[in-house]
């Protein structure tokens, strides 16, 4: 596989990060609710609800298949839901950063040659995995003891798997059934298995 970009992967991985940018926006609200309703529940049980934040890097890695794609895919998503305006500001740039570096490891580990869904829910889950040790080391979840974070880590964990990785999966292959796809691998694998 040729690991280089063209302007399609550039052009997409931009139209992926806004995308995704603006799912963030909007779930910057909802998302948000239902984690404070979850927290309140159970203090770290919330991260139930945080794995639509990781879906950019899951998709930028499905669809483009290149190094580096589910980070920039990630970041840029960030990137749009910070400028559109929310409650976290400069820390969403570094929550994209960390969740798109685990999403980004995973792809790496599997030397971007793999694309199943058990992949996907591993990006999904290395997302997740970012997610929890930017918050627990620069936003003071370590300060929240170790149940917490136990039970952080737990929902984190299964919200990535579904949320960013089984949604992720799901999107992919409707995306690539459209023809919307037919330029990337993941276009021409959905034809195959049809």
């Amino acid at each position: 596989m040729m690991k280089s970009w063209r302007v399609v992967d550039i052009l997409v991985a931009v139209v992926l990060g806004v995308a995704c940018g603006l799912i963030f926006f909007v779930w910057n609200s909802v998302g948000y609710a239902w984690y404070e309703a979850m927290n309140a529940l159970t203090p770290g049980f919330g991260g139930v609800a945080t794995g639509v934040w990781l879906l950019g890097g899951v998709l930028g890695g499905l669809i483009i298949r290149k190094p580096g794609a589910a980070l920039f895919v990630e970041v840029l998503a960030a990137i749009v839901s910070a400028l559109m305006g929310n409650q976290w500001g400069i820390e969403t740039l570094y929550s994209g950063v960390a969740q798109g570096l685990g999403a980004e490891l995973i792809f790496a580990i599997f030397a971007y040659k793999h694309y199943g869904l058990i992949n996907s829910i591993s990006a999904g889950i290395g997302a997740a995995w970012g997610a929890f040790i930017i918050e627990l080391i620069a936003f003071g979840n370590l300060a929240k003891g170790a149940t917490f974070n136990l039970i952080y880590l737990g929902a984190l964990t299964i919200s990535g798997a579904i949320l960013a990785g089984v949604v992720g999966f799901v999107l992919t292959r409707a995306l690539a059934a459209t023809g919307a796809l037919d330029r990337f691998a993941a276009g021409r694998q959905q034809r195959n298995l049809v």
